[in-house]
This record gives structure tokens, sequence and C-alpha cells, in this order.
């Protein structure tokens, strides 16, 4: 396991400086992110402290040093550390780096007021994505909550019928159509069973909306609940321009309290 983690941390850093052009990014404008509102409503947010698990090349941070008192970030690839720290410039010096796996925070038990997990809930070990809930959770102080993003699997499959679909609807035989449909939602990438990604080395895993209630309160978190991160129909998603009269595709989001 520690070698699997080892190799993602170099996958993830060797791709840090692009990871904005290859990933869906719920800070874009025209996505619809319920997360960020949750965020700023914290009622005196400048009195508390917070951790971005999984923090990247730190989008997030800005809004948190913003906001709170006391900012953590936390990522296993050094690479993604360092990133972070060019984007903020200056006001690095208010952030708490700690460059170590998410589920290796035990050091601040019952110190945090408020979690936050952008994308970064992604191992694919199930038993590190429980062991790192349960980190959270002892982390938390009485009143915490912890909000997250979470890549959804079942966007997949919803976008695989829009493409489907749209094949049969000009003329394409059905077994053709479903040999286009995969190819350009990238089916190659996806184990839907497990709901696992792999591209260029990395490994992610993708949620269906049960996965995520049923891991939290795993973990021990009791008041749970689920929203989804709209996305726009655009390049950023399979022929995302033909679908623009559709429902949007989506990534689960979720707040959930001790």
């Amino acid at each position: 396991m520690r070698t699997t983690s080892r190799a993602q941390s170099r996958h993830w850093g060797r791709h840090a400086a692009q990871y904005d052009e290859l990933f869906l990014d719920p800070f874009e404008p025209g996505v619809e992110n319920p997360i960020l509102e949750a965020i700023e409503a914290i009622p005196n947010a400048v009195s508390k402290s917070v951790i971005d698990l999984g923090c990247g090349t730190g989008p997030l941070l800005p809004r948190l040093i913003k906001r709170f008192q006391k900012v953590t970030a936390v990522d296993f690839a050094s690479a993604m550390i360092e990133a972070a720290r060019e984007r903020l410039g200056n006001q690095a010096d208010q952030v708490h780096f700690l460059v170590r796996p998410m589920d290796q925070i035990d050091e601040l038990a019952g110190s945090l007021d408020v979690a936050v997990a952008i994308n970064s809930l992604v191992m694919p070990d199930v038993q590190e994505i429980d062991r790192t809930l349960s980190a959270v959770y002892r982390c938390l102080r009485p009143g915490g909550v912890f909000f997250g993003v979470v890549p959804a699997i079942d966007a997949i499959q919803y976008q695989t019928m829009l493409l489907l679909d749209r094949a049969l609807d000009q003329g394409i035989a059905p077994s053709q159509a479903d040999r286009l449909a995969a190819q350009q939602a990238e089916h190659h990438h996806y184990d839907f069973a497990f709901g696992r990604f792999a591209f260029q080395g990395l490994r992610q895993k993708f949620w269906q909306s049960f996965e995520v209630t049923y891991r939290l309160r795993k973990a021990g978190f009791r008041s749970i609940r689920l929203e989804q991160v709209l996305y726009p129909w655009d390049a950023n998603l399979p022929l995302g321009q033909e679908f623009t009269d559709q429902p949007r595709s989506w990534d689960w989001a979720f707040e959930a309290r001790l």
C-alpha cells in the first residue's frame, strides 16, 4: 500500500503543472458549486480553523485565507504543495502546509472546525479512503463540518447515454453506436463495476451517491447532505456543446457533521 501511495504521489506531482488542463475544475466560471456558498456561510469563520485536504495546486486556499483564522493544507505530492505556494505568493506564509497522505493527520485531533476535500477523496484503495474519513472525523471539534466534492461515476454513464442517443439519432447501427459512445466517453479509462479511473499513471476512485453516504456514516458522521456540482456543457465534456439543451453533468458534493 505504501509503495502504491508513493507511486501515486510521483504521478500526481508529475501532473501538477498541467492539473487544471487535465481535470474538471469545480471552481471555473459557469460551474454551480454549492460548497463554495456553504463555506462562505460558515458563521464566525474569522475565529475558526480549516483544513484543505488534498489541496493540490491550491485553488481553494485564497478563499480560505480570507475567511478563516487558521488554515492548514495537506497534500501527499510535494510538487502540488510547491504549486500551491507559488499560486499564493506572499500569502503562502498564512498557510500551514503538510506534505503527507490525508489519513496521517492525527496530531490535529479535536482541533479543527471545518474540513474541505475537493476532488481529493479519489484514492483507488477504499481502505485508504475509510482511514482518511475516520481521521477527518477525529480531527473535527464538536459542531465541526466536513465539506467535499467527489467525482461521479454515474455522470460518466449519463454522458454515455447522451452520446449513444446522439449516434442512434444519426442513423448509426446500435452495435456501432455502442462502440462510438464508449470511445467518445473514454470507457477504456474506467472500471465501472468498482468506480475506478486510470490515466497516464494516475489512478482515481469515482463515486456513486450511495457510496458517499455509506462511507461517511461508516467513519462516524451522522448528519449528511448530498448535492450536485453542475458543470456547463463545454469542451471539457465529450461533445459538450451538442447537449446544451440537456440537464447538466455533475459531481457529488456533500456536507457531513458529527
